[in-house]
């Protein structure tokens, strides 16, 4: 099965939306917990911030290379 490379991109950008959700509620939830946990939490939200970075990279990339032209092998 082929998916095409736009539905792609929009999946990527489906999965960048909920790593930044995870890491928006790692970072607002630190106020309420106490210093040990505090530490871990906020490393928790960096790796999912690193995460949705990767998802928007990789939906930016698929949306680019749907855009370039393919050479037609019929001409």
């Amino acid at each position: 099965m082929q998916i095409p490379i736009r539905l792609a991109a929009f999946f990527s950008l489906a999965f960048a939306g909920i790593c930044l959700w995870f890491a928006l509620d790692g970072f607002t939830s630190l106020p309420d917990a106490n210093p040990d946990q505090a530490s871990g939490g906020r490393s928790f939200a960096w790796f999912w911030t690193f995460l949705a970075g990767v998802g928007f990279a990789m939906a930016w990339l698929s949306w680019k290379l749907g855009d370039a032209p393919t050479e037609d092998e019929d001409a």
